[in-house]
């Protein structure tokens, strides 16, 4: 969030797969079911999902612009998409986002939020799904990286990221790649990273998932603003040598969604739906006070009660 700008995402499922969605070039026309407001200077964002027993389990990080660390919520759905249930599942001191949801050759699901802030990228076990997650010790990967979003093809782990680094333009214009054995490491980095260099499609997006067309990466084009819209990145060459890919046409909000047409920055795949998120940017000078003027109040209550 810049001075006077506050960007509020907004989540939603659309009723198509993946698959069909970047076929047709983007989500106008289909019906999407949305997730209710959080209120005022919060929002939902960054949802990964997976159905188990007929009903479809959303997480997605939850934020607050007071607190400024976010945590990460499941929502569970029937098959009607009616909300059953919703509550926090994973906090940890430093910010997290991103919860991709992957499952290993062997069927154990794992997650995998963003966790740059903490230094190194963790990966969380499901211990009592959907509530309680725990921290997977086994798990190395050398250094803090952004939106890590993994997947298993032709034999191999691959991992598709940005890096943290100490530049913030290059988490949203540099594609780093890293492959593995088995999806616990060890990691290898590629030696052509960062192998791609475009603000427009390199910081991922979403699922790779594999399409009649091949492997296709989600990726954020953020040339006019931070997640502007999704970029198909259509992978063509994938070995531990070497990398190619294509940028396709960028998915963008349909103006139906207004307010929530100034853009998109998650494309993820759930079966037979698919998760997106798109914002509104409030451009106000006033929405900036508003958030301050919260955070104020929020800090007093907290030392009026000892925390």
């Amino acid at each position: 969030m810049g001075l006077g700008r506050t960007d509020i995402w907004r989540t939603g499922i659309v009723h198509a797969p993946m698959a069909q969605i970047l076929r047709d070039g983007g989500v106008a026309g289909h019906e999407v079911t949305w997730l209710d407001n959080p209120g005022r200077f919060r929002f939902i964002a960054d949802p990964f999902g997976v159905w188990r027993d007929g009903r479809l389990y959303l997480f997605a990080e939850v934020y607050d612009y007071r607190v400024k660390i976010g945590r990460i919520d499941v929502f569970v759905f029937d098959r009607d998409l009616t909300l059953l249930e919703h509550c926090p599942v994973l906090n940890e001191p430093w910010h997290l986002s991103y919860p991709v949801m992957v499952h290993d050759t062997d069927g154990t699901l794992y997650m995998m939020p963003e966790s740059g802030k903490s230094g190194q990228q963790h990966l969380y076990r499901a211990i009592d799904f959907p509530y309680r997650w725990e921290r997977v010790d086994d798990f190395r990967f050398p250094g803090a990286i952004v939106d890590a979003s993994p997947i298993f093809h032709d034999g191999r782990w691959w991992m598709f990221y940005a890096p943290w680094g100490q530049c913030a333009t290059d988490r949203i214009s540099l594609l780093h790649v890293a492959w593995a054995e088995r999806l616990t490491g060890p990691w290898n980095p590629h030696p052509g990273n960062p192998v791609r260099h475009d603000i427009r499609s390199t910081r991922p997006g979403g699922t790779p998932i594999v399409t009649e067309t091949g492997l296709v990466l989600p990726t954020q084009d953020c040339a006019l603003t931070y997640g502007g819209a999704i970029t198909p990145l259509h992978v063509t060459v994938l070995t531990p040598e070497r990398f190619e890919a294509e940028a396709g046409l960028p998915l963008t909000p349909p103006l139906t969604f207004a307010p929530y047409d100034d853009g998109m920055h998650t494309l993820s795949a759930a079966g037979d739906v698919t998760l997106i998120d798109v914002k509104h940017t409030d451009p106000s000078v006033a929405g900036r006070a508003i958030v301050e003027l919260d955070r104020l109040v929020l800090r007093r209550a907290r030392r009026a009660v000892g925390l």
